[in-house]
């Protein structure tokens, strides 16, 4: 008798309800399922593959999710924008969590929760057997709520005015974490570039105390070149931060060792 869960576990959600942080890498160049096994040989909790500023097809990320789910790392998928159907398709090919850029309203989270979430959460539409059930079939009832526990759901913090919204955003039920994409604040505050800005701790620290209020995670992002201020920011209570890219991770290692044997 299989006794396996209905539904594939999010690792990385479990990580973070346990008070740990979870450390992710971003995926905008390796197309193949290695890439999930360097995350987990190199110590990711997840893959968080970004479709707002790459290329890759719907199959592409459902082969790089299946696989990773399967070794235990958590694939996380950044839409393009907000699309009911994108979403929808995102998680049915595997994606354990999906990440909206640019989210500025309590009307964008609803929406968000509404093409993520299941009923009663919300009104996502029921495939049966599927990559988070192993394409087993369970019941119908039994299989949403079970999908809905597993699957993460975050909103990018990105704009002055999301940041004034961020008390309202993370009031929204169903609605798991806000994750600060610091690069895209900057600009909006008008200081491009300026990481350490006393505006952009500001902005944090509003953010966090919305995410306490209601019970939400706090996700750092875009600091992955200042570690020690990426720190300062996990320190008002993130519980992920995403540490880097494919793509700088390869440039780096390369142009260091070109260097080196120069």
């Amino acid at each position: 008798m299989n006794t396996a869960p209905i539904v594939s576990e999010n690792r990385m959600k479990q990580r973070m309800e346990a008070g740990g942080l979870a450390v992710g890498m971003i995926v905008r160049l390796m197309r193949g399922v290695e890439i999930a096994a360097i995350a987990k040989s190199a110590g990711f909790d997840c893959l968080y593959i970004d479709l707002e500023h790459c290329s890759f097809s719907l199959e592409t990320v459902s082969q790089i999710c299946m696989t990773a789910t399967a070794l235990g790392i958590t694939p996380l998928v950044r839409v393009p924008g907000l699309n009911a159907a994108d979403i929808g398709r995102t998680l049915e090919a595997g994606a354990q969590g999906v990440i909206l850029p640019h989210l500025e309203t309590r009307a964008d989270a609803v929406a968000l929760v509404d093409a993520a979430k299941f009923p009663p959460m919300g009104n996502r539409s029921l495939l049966g057997p599927n990559p988070h059930t192993l394409f087993r079939v369970g019941p119908a009832a039994e299989t949403m709520q079970a999908m809905n526990d597993a699957t993460l759901v975050t909103g990018m913090i990105e704009s002055v005015t999301a940041v004034a919204n961020a008390d309202d955003i993370a009031a929204v039920d169903g609605l798991d974490m806000l994750l600060i994409g610091t690069n895209d604040l900057c600009n909006s505050l008008g200081v491009p570039g300026q990481l350490d800005h006393p505006q952009v701790r500001e902005a944090y620290e509003h953010v966090a105390a919305a995410c306490r209020r209601h019970g939400k995670r706090l996700g750092v992002g875009g600091l992955n070149s200042r570690p020690e201020l990426a720190k300062e920011m996990i320190a008002l209570g993130a519980s992920y931060v995403s540490a880097g890219s494919d793509t700088g991770f390869l440039m780096s290692a390369a142009t260091a060792t070109a260097k080196t044997f120069r």
